[in-house]
């Protein structure tokens, strides 16, 4: 098995605790919890790439309420950053159920505009990956919802490259990150911002290690705005 170094770090928001997930015998991590796995600030730097992925307070794409990413180093380190997000719209149950994240959890946290600046200086300068499409409709639904530009991004899909590196899966359990733990053996805590972003970088790297091609060739002329 392959293993890959990641760096979680204590950092800051929201207190309190959260409802049960379903499924679970106990409560989900509330918002602090959950953020304080991760790094105190946007990590700096140079990265090979970073992934990102968020959650969402409803059914609404623009309703995100975490963002998470995981920053991939030359040595293949991954640190991982997190912060919760006011939507400043309601919470749908069925969502809180899933990642453990209520209202109260965010009443003290920045908006989506506040993060998005804070971030965007370091996501401007690599190559995004999303397990999936959502993460960057939400962002781009986000930003429509607060009257700010749609940043010009570079995007590729960890999907896409599981499918490519793992075609048996197909019919098979698929690659969604519920399945790809089970296959691939790893550990992190499904529905958090910070840690399915961490998976999703993982995904790509054991698809690396898989195949041994360089993520560079992986997305190939994948990687494309939001829009294209």
């Amino acid at each position: 098995m392959v293993h890959f170094r990641q760096d979680r770090h204590d950092g800051p928001r929201s207190t309190g605790g959260a409802p049960p997930r379903r499924g679970d015998a106990g409560p989900a991590p509330g918002g602090a919890d959950r953020v304080r796995r991760h790094a105190p600030a946007v990590p700096v730097g140079d990265f090979r790439f970073i992934a990102l992925d968020v959650e969402t307070a409803c059914g609404d794409a623009a309703s995100i309420c975490q963002i998470g990413i995981a920053c991939v180093a030359a040595d293949n380190r991954i640190e991982t950053y997190s912060t919760l997000v006011n939507p400043g719209t309601r919470f749908d149950p069925f969502n809180t159920r899933l990642h453990g994240i209520g209202p109260g959890h965010v009443r003290d946290a920045p908006r989506f505009a506040e993060v998005l600046a804070d971030l965007l200086p370091l996501l401007s300068r690599h190559c995004l990956v999303q397990h999936s499409g959502f993460d960057s409709r939400a962002i781009a639904a986000a930003c429509a919802g607060c009257g700010i530009e749609v940043p010009a991004l570079r995007w590729s899909d960890s999907v896409r490259i599981a499918r490519r590196a793992w075609p048996e899966l197909k019919g098979n359990g698929g690659h969604g990150l519920g399945n790809l733990r089970k296959v691939l053996g790893l550990t992190f805590d499904h529905h958090d911002a910070g840690e399915d972003a961490r998976a999703a970088a993982l995904v790509v790297l054991h698809a690396e290690a898989h195949l041994r091609m360089p993520f560079e060739v992986l997305i190939g002329r994948e990687a494309r705005h939001p829009e294209a």
